[in-house]
């Protein structure tokens, strides 16, 4: 990336005046090595959400930010439905509300190490992951309903779980307003024997260890100590997310010139928010993210229990689930005043502040935690949201480590089978259907995810909290 493309505001924030029809400016945070290795292709992207009509204060990308399908991954942006703003599936993405939750064990790594190569083989042999992979569950057309109505709340309902993990979920497991009749029977039937499934990509079951600690008093909030080992769920919505995202793609680009919308870029397919497409893709996405909170939920459930077969005394309490890649109604303070807008985060998750009354009661106090996923093999971290966090970016912050690397040039890089070698002795046990998976997503096709992480922390987006370390991984 060209630094002569922006004014640096400080060490960690760089800015695009706006120019050539974009209605605010364009906001990257990022230290000066990560914004400069970033392609040339998220400064493209960023710029022209910017030129989004109702688009509310700035375009904003995170320290993760690379290039993605219309917004770049790390991309945030709020619309106001009232000054013609608009919901953009490509500033949702493909895998709807694809998130992480971190579970509690109880357990320490003294306790792991004895039964570590146990442990993963049944956590692999319990937890379907892969391409197309498949679980135990299959749903009938009321059920699928039901399940895209009440996420969560559903799975706990049908037994996946117990109603206390719920009150340490984002929308309490459960987003309002979805509306199953505008989901396709295609979305439908791509889900219906998906549930509980990890599947491919980036996603993954970690068993994890703390081992540092930078905030004291959150990581007493969260019930964190060096030495203790939790696990970490990162996975979507699946087939059925995928399938409502390229079907609204499609329809928002044809409808577009109907609204009076220019497209700077057709990914940036969007509707206004008060539009029927606009309302109907609300309706279906948020179908969506109850599919993935759904989803999650029944992988705990598995995880638990997989790790009482093994490990009969272990906990595993919610410590929290975070989402990205959503569109959520909320509001927030612009030029003094309360709004409620439409704020999308594609690659970014929500990173409320201290006191704010969607965290849960006993967590409010120092902020919602912030999950932060690294490549395979390295570490990842746990953060919270700061006060500062709601002027710079709607309180918001990265989600992961970011692609650096595209899956093609990795898989030819990298073989899979070195990397599960490479990193078994290290001690981090690799459990996967695919070798071809593991070397696109090896871990030198992704950013230092703790530049990501300081920068993040520096920027005052949210603050590090814990570092975690893999002792085990399955890798979809």
């Amino acid at each position: 990336m060209d630094l002569q493309l922006f004014s640096r505001e400080n060490a960690y924030t760089w800015r695009v005046e706006p120019h050539t029809g974009m209605h605010v400016p364009a906001i990257i945070y990022a230290d000066e090595v990560l914004l400069r290795d970033m392609d040339h292709k998220v400064y493209e992207q960023i710029t022209n959400v910017a030129r989004l009509p109702g688009i509310v204060t700035a375009a904003y990308a995170m320290p993760d930010a690379h290039w993605g399908y219309g917004f770049p991954i790390g991309g945030v942006a709020a619309f106001d439905a009232d000054e013609e703003g608009v919901v953009s599936a490509g500033g949702v993405g493909f895998d709807i509300s694809c998130g992480v939750r971190t579970l509690h064990t109880g357990m320490s790594v003294e306790d792991i190490e004895p039964v570590k190569k146990q442990l993963a083989d049944q956590l692999y042999r319990d937890i379907p992951a892969g391409l197309g992979s498949t679980g135990r569950i299959h749903l009938g057309q009321k059920q699928m309903d039901a399940m895209l109505t009440g996420g969560a709340r559903w799975a706990v309902d049908q037994g996946f779980g117990s109603s206390g993990d719920l009150q340490h979920i984002e929308e309490q497991g459960c987003m309002p307003g979805a509306d199953t009749t505008q989901v396709s029977e295609h979305a439908k039937q791509r889900q219906q024997d998906e549930m509980g499934t990890l599947g491919s990509g980036n996603h993954y079951l970690e068993v994890q260890q703390v081992t540092a600690i930078y905030d004291n008093d959150a990581a007493r909030a969260f019930r964190l100590n060096v030495g203790d080992v939790v696990i970490s769920i990162h996975c979507g919505s699946r087939g059925l997310g995928h399938q409502i995202g390229t079907e609204y793609l499609k329809s928002m680009a044809i409808s577009a010139s109907q609204h009076g919308i220019h497209l700077a870029d057709r990914e940036l397919a969007c509707a206004p928010i008060k539009s029927t497409i606009g309302q109907n893709y609300l309706g279906a996405m948020r179908a969506g993210i109850n599919c993935a909170l759904a989803n999650r939920q029944i992988i705990t459930h598995l995880t638990r229990e997989a790790f009482a077969r093994v490990l009969p005394h272990s906990g595993l309490e919610l410590l929290y689930d975070v989402s990205h890649n959503t569109c959520k109604e909320e509001t927030h303070t612009v030029n003094g005043q309360s709004r409620r807008l439409f704020v999308h985060r594609k690659g970014a998750t929500r990173a409320f502040g201290p006191g704010h009354q969607d965290i849960p009661g006993d967590l409010r106090g120092v902020g919602q935690p912030v999950i932060i996923g690294g490549s395979m093999g390295t570490a990842s971290y746990i953060l919270c949201g700061t006060s500062s966090g709601e002027e710079l970016a709607f309180s918001s912050a990265c989600h992961g480590a970011g692609r650096a690397m595209s899956r093609n040039k990795a898989k030819k890089r990298w073989s899979g089978r070195h990397i599960i070698d490479d990193l078994g002795r290290r001690g981090i046990l690799i459990r996967s259907p695919s070798l071809r998976g593991v070397a696109e997503e090896a871990p030198g096709a992704y950013k230092e995810v703790s530049a990501v992480v300081d920068s993040a922390d520096q920027a005052g987006l949210a603050r590090k909290v814990v570092r975690l370390e893999p002792l085990i991984c399955i890798k979809g």
